[in-house]
């Protein structure tokens, strides 16, 4: 999988954002009392336990923003392995302007290896499957962008960005329609031709009601791995089948194996914990 770049928009966007945060009104004061204006160093931000990276346009951008001058060198880019000890940016500037950027960059760059190496975990069991791993909509307002960025960095491929991008029909867009034959039968007199729709269920009964009036998509919420692959024996390549629940290291490889096409995990980008990363001067 080709791992596209984020559009720079979006990422000087929210690291400008990130920054005033942290300098507010009056600046970097313990910095500024502190460190001369015209000290110079080099500092390299490492592992400091195994991963996969991701982050480091956000990194750049805010080292970037705070001092232009900043030189940083990419030792280590987005998606790649890391073990403890390996530099992943070398950085060449004001002693003043790598301390006011430190934790900005290293907010970004912790938080999202820490999505992707979560992210790659799952990919790895469910390595030799044709189960794809995606992330969903439960990522940190604001950052939904770089979250389903890094998981692509670990591998994983991404649900849908929005609301606007394709019909999800949830449990409770059911029952406020009337149900299943209802909802579907709605979204697909109402959307563009161009657009997916995907409608969740819970039992196998369901399943076949979506089947039967047009779901290009089912995801199958909660279900044992004894119902999944009574599901793929039901569905027989007529839609896509979407396993969700109770996603862990643990429990993803059973569920891979049951012929679903997708597995989708909530926790790699709202409960993934912090890629341990830092920032020393040489």
């Amino acid at each position: 999988m080709t791992l596209a770049p984020m559009l720079p928009i979006i990422v000087e966007d929210a690291v400008s954002r990130a920054l005033r945060e942290d300098f507010g009104d009056a600046g970097d004061i313990t910095t500024n009392a502190t460190i001369p204006a015209d000290a110079t160093n080099r500092a390299v931000i490492a592992a400091r336990k195994p991963g996969i990276v991701a982050g480091v346009d956000a990194a750049l951008a805010a080292f970037r923003l705070v001092d232009q001058n900043t030189v940083v060198s990419v030792k280590k880019g987005d998606g790649t392995t890391v073990k403890k000890g390996d530099v992943i940016l070398s950085i060449d500037g004001t002693a003043r302007a790598i301390l006011s950027a430190e934790r900005v960059a290293l907010n970004f760059m912790c938080h999202l290896s820490g999505i992707a190496t979560a992210t790659a975990a799952l990919v790895h069991e469910a390595k030799g499957t044709t189960a794809k791993i995606v992330c969903t909509r439960k990522t940190t307002p604001g950052l939904r962008a770089f979250e389903k960025h890094a998981v692509r960095c670990g591998g994983g491929h991404n649900h849908r960005f929005g609301l606007y991008d394709a019909v999800m029909i949830k449990d409770n867009h059911i029952v406020a329609s009337d149900g299943i034959t209802k909802a579907l039968t709605a979204a697909r007199n109402t959307i563009g031709h161009m657009t997916k729709i995907e409608i969740e269920v819970d039992r196998l009964d369901q399943l076949e009601e979506a089947l039967n009036n047009g779901a290009d998509v089912v995801l199958l919420d909660n279900m044992s791995t004894d119902d999944l692959r009574q599901a793929v024996k039901i569905n027989d390549g007529r839609a896509i089948l979407e396993a969700s629940g109770n996603v862990t290291a643990a429990t993803v490889r059973a569920i891979a194996a049951t012929g679903v096409d997708v597995i989708s995990s909530g926790w790699i980008t709202h409960s993934a914990p912090n890629l341990d990363l830092g920032l020393d001067f040489l």
